[in-house]
């Protein structure tokens, strides 16, 4: 028997929540190379150089940089995200007239999937303005771009964003975020979806049924295919939140059309390497903490 709508929408969010958790946990300290090679891409020479670099300098606590908003980044996100799928997916039904419950198919999700990003992005932009900043702010002491000695905090930062932009400052790159999720997240969860029903069809079980490595492999393929579809649009957004620091207030195409006439379009993919080596164990880890959260407290529920 399927619970209540409100307890479903609760356990969608929980088990989200839970995801993001394990999803930071897994992959900070590639994120945080991922950020400093966008927003700084001549500083670095590859990931390991900004790997040892920034350990050199900083240490451990600079690798782990922004883990805090990371944190609440990732929970609020993936909370709102799979809270938001569920809604979707019965967006989904009711548009093709589809009976209440019918399982979809696997491009139908990923098209819940899409529409359910759109809320996410209003969840994800201001923890990650926060997020990007803390990453790249000693690039940025470095490059003068802002004062040295400044203290970076969480609490610091948002005070400066405040000060200077209000709170609508928390929004700025909220249209890369939004451009990016959307193309993003098709991908994300249509690929996490085929290559489940890949796994189940070769080993002649049901999705639920493929067991952990197959199921962590298929959340680690569906990030995989959501970053190469979108770093570009990804590296714009880190610049647009960055460098609004420094003062420099641009707009996404503006933005865009620059880094590609002074650096160069290879540019736009400064910093894949790390995000590509993060994103099997990080989003294995969602999948993994999503799927099995869910169905404990389904279980629990009588569902």
């Amino acid at each position: 028997m399927a619970p209540h709508p409100l307890i479903q929408a609760l356990i969608d969010f929980s088990a989200g929540a839970a995801g993001g958790i394990a999803c930071v946990l897994s992959g900070q300290p590639f994120d945080t190379a991922k950020v400093k090679m966008q927003t700084f891409p001549t500083m670095y020479r590859g990931f390991i150089h900004c790997f040892v670099s920034t350990f050199k300098q900083v240490g451990l606590r600079g690798i782990y940089k922004g883990t805090t908003p990371a944190l609440l980044a990732n929970i609020s996100e993936n909370a709102v995200l799979f809270l938001s799928y569920g809604l979707c997916q019965d967006t989904v039904r009711l548009l093709l007239r589809m009976d209440k419950g019918k399982e979809l198919s696997d491009i139908q999700k990923a098209s819940a999937g899409s529409l359910a990003s759109i809320f996410s992005s209003m969840a994800l932009c201001p923890t990650e303005l926060v997020k990007c900043r803390l990453q790249a702010m000693h690039e940025m002491e470095a490059a003068g771009k802002v004062a040295k000695g400044q203290r970076s905090t969480v609490w610091s930062v948002v005070k400066t964003v405040l000060r200077t932009n209000g709170p609508l400052g928390f929004y700025q790159g909220l249209t890369s975020t939004i451009v990016r999720e959307i193309p993003g997240y098709f991908c994300f969860f249509g690929a996490y979806e085929m290559c489940r029903t890949t796994f189940a069809h070769h080993m002649d079980t049901d999705k639920d049924g493929i067991g952990i490595l197959p199921l962590m492999f298929s959340g680690g393929f569906g990030g995989a295919c959501l970053w190469l579809v979108v770093y570009p649009i990804d590296c714009v957004k880190s610049r647009i939140q960055v460098y609004s620091l420094a003062g420099r207030q641009e707009g996404f195409m503006k933005t865009f059309l620059g880094i590609i006439r002074t650096e160069g379009f290879t540019a736009l993919y400064s910093g894949l390497t790390p995000t590509m080596i993060r994103t099997f164990p990080a989003n294995g880890a969602l999948f993994l903490a999503y799927e099995f959260s869910r169905k404990f407290m389904m279980e629990t529920v009588g569902a």
